[in-house]
């Protein structure tokens, strides 16, 4: 009997310390978009002369990054606890796919990102003049606003999708899920502050999450 109580409560606790992963992942990933967006220059052409004032602020953001992708993985634990027995298979692959995707895109282009400081830390001279930091500028450009983007467009659009079919959550906050699906992937990179829409997304299933498990309690 004490087995069956200490399992129970183990269930109801573990959505709700989840769901407040969800909205760190959503504070500290804002955090980093923001750094970043406000230290380095909108074009990737850019010959790398905010690197002597900048490199600080990215630095704090990409150290930032892999607490905010732990909480994300977080958080795709209490969507999937959340729908039971009632997932889909095919959308929650989908959903569970590019989820990690979008994670696995995410770390790569801030590796990227950190060994081209690194470098300037050690030669400045040499990373501008030997191409490397065009090259990885372009790389981290792409996956960052193109393919990290689409990724998040298509957790978002899937996530909706299970939602209308199973109604863990509002009918209204999946069509915005959507809507804001949509605009991630069609924007491109080409509109600056587009990927701030995901974690505000995610901030938003989080709170809803949260305040539906206290109110279950």
């Amino acid at each position: 009997m004490t087995q069956e109580l200490d399992l129970s409560r183990s269930r109801l606790t573990t959505p709700r310390a989840a769901s407040i992963a969800g909205i760190l992942f959503s504070l500290l990933y804002m955090a980093v978009i923001i750094l970043i967006r406000s230290a380095v220059p909108e074009k990737p052409e850019e010959l790398g002369d905010w690197l002597s004032t900048g490199w600080k602020t990215v630095t704090l953001a990409l150290n930032l990054l892999p607490f905010a992708g732990i909480a994300f993985l977080w958080f795709i634990g209490v969507v999937r606890d959340r729908l039971g027995e009632h997932e889909d298979r095919f959308f929650a692959t989908v959903f569970l796919g590019s989820g990690l995707l979008f994670l696995a895109m995410l770390f790569a282009s801030a590796a990227l990102a950190g060994g081209i400081l690194t470098m300037y830390g050690a030669n400045p001279e040499l990373l501008i003049q030997s191409g490397i930091y065009t090259f990885g500028r372009m790389v981290t450009y792409g996956l960052m606003n193109v393919y990290t983007l689409k990724m998040a467009g298509v957790f978002m659009m899937s996530l909706s999708t299970l939602t209308l079919r199973t109604g863990i959550a509002p009918r209204w906050m999946a069509i915005l899920g959507f809507v804001s699906a949509i605009f991630l992937i069609l924007s491109l990179g080409l509109i600056t502050w587009a990927p701030i829409v995901f974690p505000l997304y995610v901030l938003m299933i989080s709170i809803y999450i949260l305040v539906a498990n206290y109110r279950r309690r």
